[in-house]
């Protein structure tokens, strides 16, 4: 049976239900999580369960078997049902869960049989959402654990499905107090307005300069990151209007689609808001979440500046030129109509620094967008009720990729806890290395890119610190720095051909071949490829102060690894002051290395190269007619 609309048209009433269902659902969830963040979270596993039995509800209803017909849409329901029942089964019975000693009593066939179904379900939700790359890892830990360790099948089990080591662990723990907040304020600031300020705000400081727009595509996709925290979502809101904009002022497309992917995948890094792995970095290493902010504080602003300079120096060698004047929004008019947007950001940065938690100040500048929103004419438009329903809506549908994805690196974590394969794991990278640091960063920052190639950046991050992280340490990295240095490559590999998802979405806009904007994005951020190096080997540009280390060696360490980030950007595009020959090239390429790698006697080498070639293109410029 159908009914009929007022426009005459067919609805199903099948479809109607599950979009209600869905809505209903996902604002429940969101208004769940913005209860527990004002009044307090329930005890643990309680918590990560409702959770999860948000995120597979949602799952399942959003993302069918593609294969149409009753059958399939049966074999969705019996997921989801299995899937809520594996976690009732611990909730409705908490007690004994609490209770029971862990691998001392017996499992009992319930309990057996709850621990193999949830970990089906979760491995397939998640595989829905993300894809199989993750799916298949956790499932080779599980295979790997159960038929080659000495660890008994029951005890995997009870690992898994009933400790705080597996599926409830610390990551799903991440995901419902951090993530979750922090995602619905995304989503509130989207629908705020506040992309158009970010946009208009890049135009008004940068659009006017040598290749203007995609200084513009640096500073707003910089701006948006600490809002979206996704490198694709990232490009997706952006890309459409700075890449044809790029490609009007005479970029080629595939360097439009480079510099979009590039700026974008840097809002994993930028503080206030991170991406979602700096939480789970935050839960690891037992900080407050703004620690983890100024650690990564130098290390973003040698990333963008990097991005910023190849783009100026493209600009310049191929002579591109800004947006004209008079298209230009003036900075004061800017900040005079939108300005007040950027109220909810500065109430998470005061939030903070005044001590109070992550999630709460997240909650407070979240319930704030919208009122701020509506203090100006300009910007109250099209807000109405709906508009909160719309972002609590999206804010749990853009959190279910996280919540699957640190569901199923928790079965990962708990094979590596049990079986003592991080030890293991760990003495092979040191063997391979040959004890060497260099060698050990390098194997770590190539299992990075490829870990990431085939999964978020969150669950690369968290397998890398199961199994790599540990090694470097070892070696003699401080530990916030080795947990940097993988945060920084699994989030490199959005850009790293050949599986390069922001990438993919920036070169579907510009109509531009993947590959040759794969390449064009290395070149871009080639700079970046080598900063997380730099802070390894001199801890102070995380703000790190050790061994004696004075604020005013911080100071310069920063000063010449900015430096060095430009300089070698200047040697890959082949401009400086004026076009850069050959050998001028390769003076500022040893130049850049010798600035990046920590030491007076390096710094000094560094700093007479780029003298002897501003002299040499300075004398060039005099004698060009």
């Amino acid at each position: 049976m159908q009914v009929v609309s007022d426009e005459n048209q067919a609805v199903d009433p099948t479809a109607w239900f599950l979009r209600w269902l869905v809505t209903a659902l996902a604002v429940t969830m969101s208004l769940y999580h913005m209860y527990v963040a004002g009044f307090g979270p329930p005890e643990a596993v309680i918590f990560r369960g409702i959770h999860l039995m948000f995120a597979l509800g949602l799952v399942f209803l959003l993302y069918p078997l593609s294969r149409p017909g009753l059958v399939w849409r049966v074999t969705d329901l019996l997921f989801l049902g299995l899937g809520l029942a594996g976690v009732l089964h611990i909730l409705l019975d908490y007690q004994t869960f609490v209770n029971r000693i862990i691998y001392i009593d017996d499992l009992t066939r319930l309990d057996m049989f709850f621990s193999i179904v949830m970990i089906v379900v979760v491995l397939e939700g998640t595989r829905r959402v993300i894809g199989w790359a993750l799916p298949l890892t956790a499932l080779a830990f599980v295979i790997y654990s159960a038929a080659f360790t000495g660890v008994k099948f029951p005890v995997l089990m009870e690992q898994l499905y009933l400790s705080t080591e597996g599926i409830f662990g610390s990551t799903l723990g991440v995901s419902a107090s951090y993530v979750m907040l922090f995602v619905i304020f995304g989503a509130f600031m989207e629908k705020s307005g506040t992309g158009q300020l970010f946009m208009d705000f890049a135009l008004s400081i940068t659009g006017g300069s040598a290749g203007g727009p995609g200084k513009v595509a640096v500073v707003s996709s910089s701006l948006f990151g600490t809002v979206s925290g996704s490198a694709v979502a990232n490009v997706m809101v952006d890309g459409p209007i700075t890449i044809p904009l790029m490609k009007r002022s005479g970029f080629r497309p595939p360097f439009a689609a480079a510099v979009e992917s590039v700026a974008s995948t840097g809002g994993q890094l930028m503080p206030p808001v991170m991406g979602a792995a700096a939480f789970v970095m935050a839960e690891f290493l037992a900080v407050p979440y703004l620690q983890v902010a100024l650690w990564a504080l130098i290390p973003s602003v040698l990333y963008y500046a990097s991005v910023f300079f190849a783009v100026h120096f493209e600009s310049r060698r191929f002579n591109l030129q800004g947006v004209p004047k008079d298209q230009l929004p003036q900075l004061g008019q800017v900040m005079r109509e939108r300005g007040h947007l950027f109220t909810p950001i500065l109430i998470i940065l005061v939030g903070l620094f005044m001590g109070y938690s992550a999630p709460l100040c997240a909650l407070i500048a979240a319930l704030a967008c919208l009122p701020v929103a509506m203090m100006r004419s300009l910007t109250r438009q099209g807000i109405s009720w709906q508009t909160a329903m719309r972002a609590l809506e999206e804010g749990a549908r853009a959190a279910l990729s996280v919540a699957m994805a640190c569901a199923c690196a928790g079965i990962v974590i708990g094979c590596v806890t049990i079986t003592g394969l991080g030890i293991v794991f760990t003495q092979v990278v040191i063997d391979l290395a040959q004890n060497t640091l260099f060698m050990a960063l390098l194997l770590t920052a190539i299992a990075g890119i490829v870990l990431g190639m085939g999964m978020p950046t969150t669950p690369a991050y968290i397998v890398m610190v199961a199994l790599l992280v540990p090694a470097i340490i070892k070696l003699g990295v401080v530990t916030p720095a080795a947990h940097m240095f993988a945060f920084y490559f699994a989030i490199l590999s959005a850009i790293t051909p050949p599986v390069a998802l922001a990438v993919f979405a920036a070169a579907g806009l510009a109509k531009a071949n993947m590959w040759e904007s794969g390449f064009a994005a290395m070149r871009a951020a080639a700079p970046a490829y080598i900063v997380p190096f730099m802070f390894v080997y001199e801890p102070s540009l995380l703000l790190i102060l050790q061994d004696g280390t004075r604020w005013y060696e911080a100071v310069w360490s920063f000063a010449s690894a900015f430096i060095g980030v430009v300089v070698l950007a200047a040697s890959l595009f082949g401009w400086l002051i004026t076009l850069a020959t050959p050998l001028h090239r390769v003076l500022l390429f040893i130049a850049a290395i010798s600035l990046i790698k920590p030491g007076l006697m390096s710094d000094a080498i560094g700093f007479s190269l780029i003298a002897i070639v501003v002299m040499l293109q300075m004398r060039g410029r005099k004698s060009l007619p």
